[in-house]
C-alpha cells in the first residue's frame, strides 16, 4: 500500500516546534498525468544503463510501498526533526 500522509515535526531547545501534515494522497495526481512522460524517460535511463525496464519500475514501485511506516529522528545541537510516514 503506497503512503497517504507524512508528518514533518521541526522543534528545538527554544521553540515548542511545528507539526506540518503533508497529505502525499495529493501527490498522486500530477504523478498519473505526468506517467506518460515520466515511463519514457525511465526507459531511455533504463535502455542507456542496460536495465530492464520493468524490473527497474518494479523495485521503485516496491521502494514507495515500504516507505509506509518509516520513522526518522535527527538531532542536532537541540533542534530535532522527526518525519513519520503513514
Amino acid at each position: 500500500m503506497t503512503p497517504n500522509v507524512a508528518v514533518v515535526h521541526i522543534s528545538n531547545a527554544h521553540w515548542r516546534g511545528i507539526r506540518l501534515w503533508l497529505p502525499l494522497f495529493l501527490l498522486w495526481v500530477p504523478l498519473i498525468l505526468l506517467s506518460p512522460l515520466l515511463l519514457l524517460i525511465l526507459a531511455a535511463v533504463c535502455l542507456a544503463g542496460r536495465v530492464n525496464p520493468f524490473r527497474a519500475v518494479a523495485v521503485l514501485w516496491s521502494i514507495v510501498c515500504a516507505l509506509r511506516g518509516s520513522h526518522v529522528h535527527v538531532d542536532s545541537h537541540g533542534s530535532r526533526v522527526l518525519v513519520r510516514i503513514f
